[in-house]
């Protein structure tokens, strides 16, 4: 399975509302609950009012529109990394799934999955 890493640094914030959002920007995932408004961007696209957030994000994606009958993808990844000391913030949209992890871990953890098979699109 290929894995695409994005050229971006990201931010996970809560936001007042999403007013300000550029959903013409490259990266907006947006999640809302009754309890709050988050959003993942990059970091030059972080709204002004933005509550909280937590820079220092980067990401891939597995390449390839994922068809619902496949089962476990994110749970290999996941528990990989997991096993590696490693945490992750995944966000899924309808074609894929796209994992972050810090900064500080990224690179690791692209030799971890590296190492379990997986091909790093770089």
């Amino acid at each position: 399975m290929k894995l695409k890493i994005i050229d971006a640094v990201f931010s996970v914030c809560k936001v007042a509302d999403y007013s300000q959002v550029d959903l013409n920007a490259p990266f907006s995932f947006i999640g809302k609950t009754d309890e709050e408004n988050s959003l993942v961007c990059r970091v030059e696209d972080v709204p002004s009012n933005a509550m909280i957030r937590d820079d220092g994000w980067k990401a891939f994606r597995i390449e390839g529109a994922l068809d619902f009958s496949l089962i476990g993808i994110l749970s290999e990844i996941s528990g990989l990394l997991a096993e590696n000391k490693i945490g992750i913030f995944a966000v899924s949209t309808y074609n894929t799934d796209y994992i972050l992890t810090k900064e500080e871990n990224f690179e690791k953890a692209l030799d971890v999955l590296s190492k379990a098979g997986y091909e790093i699109q770089r």
